[in-house]
């Protein structure tokens, strides 16, 4: 199977643009949605999302992907969304922002244990930059840490972090496009929060068009397309360059906040701005071109890109 060529500079730049419109949904949901309702708005999400992508994809999962699917639309999707609003709601200050932006340190540690790649002194250097970066954008003086907003933010990074890597190491079967793993997760995800925003939250909330609208915003350029971008870049970048798009999120957000919503930024935060951006760009040089899965008679990944520096044979 011929392996096609990779536009590195692009694909870097397209898979950003997830991040950067993650970066927008904090101010949507404070603006726009209804108040306290995190398993709704993350139902309200993922599944009309990946209902769309199933639509226009038009491909099922095969055999063990049944169980793959669900797996990591569980990991990417069912569990992360929920805990991230759940943490968004209970944690002052954009903590919950510092606790995910720990996400590339986790991914670094996973692909020595799940993919057989040693982690390097630089890539573990570059996540603590970038933490540091987003903390100072993010974190405010005032407010109690929440212990369940805490351990929530921890689970949610865990959950994408471990979503992420599986989603390297198991590739995609033969013949399937990014399209068709996205439509698989948010519809896996969106199933499986369903029943949950049911028991918890009761009958979804009666919404006003400006609700509607945000609710659109999200399902469609927030999560379909956006995941699409997120899952496109995985497969063809390194589990620990995708990673390291994530401070664009906090990033993101905090020029939103000033731009749109009033809120000013102090030398401190610009200085946090430059240091995750700075972390970012970091996170993107020095590494080897990747190498596309390639995929036995079975749909098995046989080979994976090369993410850090090998620790051992590839199998």
């Amino acid at each position: 199977m011929r392996k096609p060529t990779t536009n590195r500079p692009a694909t870097i730049l397209l898979t950003a643009l997830a991040p950067v419109s993650w970066g927008t949904t904090y101010a949507v949901t404070t603006e726009f949605l209804p108040a306290d309702r995190p398993l709704f708005t993350g139902l309200m999400r993922a599944l009309p999302a990946g209902l769309v992508l199933l639509g226009l994809a038009r491909v099922l999962p095969r055999g063990a992907w049944w169980g793959k699917a669900a797996v990591l639309g569980a990991l990417n999707i069912g569990a992360f969304f929920p805990l991230l609003f759940l943490s968004a709601y209970r944690l002052p200050g954009g903590m919950a922002a510092v606790v995910g932006s720990v996400g590339p340190l986790i991914v670094v540690g996973l692909s020595a244990v799940l993919l057989g790649q040693r982690p390097t002194a630089r890539s573990v250097l570059t996540g603590l930059v970038a933490a540091f970066g987003v903390s100072l954008v993010v974190l405010k003086a005032a407010g109690a840490l929440d212990a369940v907003g805490v351990l929530a933010a921890l689970a949610a990074t865990a959950s994408m972090s471990v979503g992420t890597v599986l989603t390297k190491r198991w590739g995609r079967p033969e013949g399937v496009g990014p399209l068709a793993l996205t439509a698989w997760q948010l519809t896996a995800g969106g199933l499986l929060i369903a029943p949950l925003a049911l028991l918890v939250e009761g009958a979804p909330p009666v919404l006003d068009g400006r609700a509607i609208g945000g609710y659109l915003y999200l399902a469609l350029a927030n999560t379909a397309v956006a995941y699409w971008l997120w899952f496109r870049g995985i497969g063809r970048l390194t589990a620990t360059q995708v990673t390291f798009l994530g401070p664009l999120s906090p990033l993101t957000a905090a020029v939103v906040g000033w731009a749109a919503l009033g809120q000013t930024l102090t030398p401190v935060q610009l200085t946090g701005m430059a240091l995750a951006f700075g972390a970012t760009v970091a996170g993107q040089l020095g590494v080897r071109p990747p190498v596309r899965p390639s995929f036995g008679s079975a749909g098995q990944v046989v080979s994976v890109p090369s993410d850090l520096t090998p620790a051992a044979p590839r199998r």
